[in-house]
């Protein structure tokens, strides 16, 4: 029988996310979905922890141990911390004593620099790659939400992540116009954390501010009775403290970068060919990505474009499910890959 050939069995897509990392395995699917956090222990310099495990210490470590995201904004911050997460995940996938050298196939931001596409393939070999592939994430998600890429007709794609908002108009296998903006689900915690200290002189940890987010959080008025309590850290007394807050306080708090993300939306439209516009009224937008689940969003973009908005079926694989498609038609695809930077 002969070999699979160009890509092996083995071989890999990698979704590596500002919040979640996903793994998809050729002929297997998704075989690994975690938080991209890491504890470390700073005494022994030894992993203590990864991914869901790691993301519970956050806010909750003693001195010596320390839990970190070795990625913000979509781009790698600490290449020694993404390297050893990944070399981790990696292991765990292949359940093996001796480590397959896989081919991996990576989603990157589309505004990254050849600095930032270098670490990513640095963080991928050094953790026991053959070869890296790089696919810009809209055009991985425009892929994985099943939109057709290839057609020569346009499609768009707003993929809000924890770290980035993708925001792309796709034609003929390729991106046409496109922006990426350092605003996603990190932000929308960020401003939440910021007013309750403005508001309330109430200190809130990243993970309750991010559960705050998911129960009452939204982008446009619907059921503003919904109320929530919230626990931190009371700035005046020092003490722990109970504040109730309401779904439209919530709102006002992320309003700021739900903002910037349709603006992003809007300029994008802006510079769009006019066919392309066309094709874009009949098809509407996919929206995609875990930040594509605060409540409204949906409704506050179809407001501002006069568009229909389409919600994808599972927003937060849609990344990876596109670049594991890659992997999978590697000969039909290959052509979509970021072409290697020129030194």
């Amino acid at each position: 029988m002969p070999l699979p050939l160009p890509f092996l069995g083995r071989d890999l897509a990698v979704d590596l996310g500002t919040a979640n990392t996903l793994i998809y395995v050729r002929d297997r699917g998704i075989v690994l979905d975690e938080p991209s956090v890491v504890a470390i222990n700073t005494r022994t310099d030894k992993i203590v922890a990864v991914g869901g495990d790691a993301k519970q210490m956050i806010g909750r470590t003693p001195g010596y141990i320390t839990a970190i995201r070795p990625l913000r904004d979509g781009v790698i911050t600490d290449l020694e911390v993404a390297e050893r997460m990944l070399r981790h995940f990696i292991q765990k996938v292949h359940r093996r004593r001796y480590i397959v050298r896989p081919r991996i196939v990576v989603a990157v931001p589309s505004g990254t620099t050849g600095v930032e596409q270098r670490a990513v393939k640095e963080a991928c070999f050094e953790a026991g790659a053959r070869q890296v592939f790089l696919i810009e994430e809209p055009m991985a998600a425009a892929i994985g939400a099943g939109l057709p890429v290839h057609e020569p007709a346009g499609s768009m794609v707003v993929d809000v992540g924890g770290g980035t908002t993708e925001v792309a108009v796709i034609s003929l296998g390729g991106i046409v116009t496109s922006a990426s903006i350092r605003v996603g689900g990190d932000e929308l915690d960020q401003a939440i954390i910021a007013h309750t200290k403005k508001e309330h002189a109430l200190l809130l940890g990243e993970r309750t501010a991010e559960q705050l987010k998911m129960e009452i959080g939204s982008a446009c008025p619907d059921d503003d009775a919904l109320t929530a309590e919230i626990r931190g850290r009371d700035l005046v007394t020092g003490l722990p403290k109970t504040v109730p807050v309401t779904a439209a306080e919530i709102r006002e708090a992320v309003n700021e970068p739900v903002n910037a993300i349709v603006d992003a939306v809007q300029a994008t439209l802006d510079r769009c060919p006019p066919e392309l516009s066309g094709d874009l009224m009949d098809r509407g937008i996919a929206l995609t990505g875990g930040g594509a689940r605060l409540r409204g969003l949906d409704h506050r973009l179809a407001a501002a474009t006069g568009m229909p908005i389409t919600l994808v079926d599972n927003p937060l694989q849609s990344v990876v499910l596109g670049s594991g498609r890659c992997v999978e038609q590697y000969g039909r695809l290959k052509e979509i890959f970021v072409p290697e930077s020129r030194h």
